[in-house]
């Protein structure tokens, strides 16, 4: 790769650190640079050998920019959508092995992701529960102060640059038993994602690169989703799932094609960078079920 502007980054800095990430996880171009997640998810569920249930995949655009104090503000869409094992085709229902119900699926739209990173470490926290807020890659045998500073567990090697990134929450579930109890797997919930990053240093710090390619491994762990219908099943399991995670070189080119349609069917913004700055709440699916799903009760 030709690099026209490098200058060095220094991982010990928190500027060096919000730029980083920004530059990775958006991009400073007026245009979208579409991210894309594919993979499967697995019932894990006592010794059982893990039960592959179906796909999961979506697409994110995010923007950024670089503000004069060094920090960075954020502004994104995204979707998320359960597949068909064999086509990869977005289900509208689903027949579910352990209750033998066929349920409708429900599709992930968030159109007001982002906020400001600023050079202290961010807490995450979902929805309505600010109190289960925990910082990046959260290690719970440690006391963990109030501020950290913005930087992160970055490895350099040649040109080579990984980046490890766990959230593990744990937090009252918003799908709640009494409202919904099909849906529901109990009054508290304990999703988590875990990241293994791939980037190119050169591409960092270019500072005439408004993106720097990315790719990932990305896993998660979580309850049953609320869509399937698991309350009450009496099936205690687990859901497991792993995934590609990347920004794309060709844009929707190289999403997978039966996402691009459901996108484009349903709402061709998605594919594109938001006009303004407002962001609101960070959904999980839990979240955005029980603001669009009536209760069942």
């Amino acid at each position: 790769m030709f690099v026209t502007n490098r200058q060095p980054l220094d991982f010990s800095d928190p500027r060096d650190n919000v730029y980083a990430f920004a530059k990775m996880w958006g991009s400073f171009a007026p245009e979208p640079h579409i991210a894309t997640f594919h993979g499967t998810m697995f019932a894990s569920i006592g010794t059982n050998r893990l039960l592959p249930l179906f796909g999961f995949a979506g697409t994110g655009v995010t923007k950024v920019k670089l503000l004069d104090n060094g920090h960075v503000l954020m502004r994104g869409k995204e979707t998320g959508f359960f597949t068909d094992l064999e086509t990869g085709v977005p289900m509208k229902t689903w027949d579910n092995p352990f209750t033998g119900e066929t349920v409708e699926v429900y599709e992930f739209f968030n159109d007001k992701i982002g906020g400001e990173l600023t050079l202290e470490l961010p807490k995450l926290y979902l929805g309505d529960n600010p109190d289960a807020a925990v910082h990046m890659n959260f290690r719970p045998e440690n006391e963990e102060p109030e501020t950290v500073p913005h930087i992160l567990p970055w490895e350099v090697y040649g040109d080579e640059v990984l980046l490890e990134w766990d959230y593990t929450h744990s937090y009252a579930n918003p799908v709640t038993p009494t409202a919904w109890p099909k849906s529901s797997t109990g009054p508290w919930i304990n999703p988590s994602e875990h990241f293994t990053i791939f980037t190119s240093l050169a591409e960092l710090e270019d500072r005439d690169l408004q993106s720097a390619h990315f790719r990932a491994g990305f896993s998660r762990l979580s309850p049953w989703w609320p869509w399937m219908r698991m309350g009450g099943s009496g099936v205690d399991g687990v859901l497991f799932g792993r995934m590609f995670s990347r920004t794309t070189h060709r844009g929707i080119d190289d999403v997978p094609r039966p996402i691009v349609d459901r996108i484009m069917e349903r709402d061709p913004s998605y594919l594109e960078l938001p006009e303004d700055w407002n962001v609101g709440q960070i959904l999980s699916t839990w979240e955005a079920y029980a603001r669009d799903v009536p209760p069942e009760a």
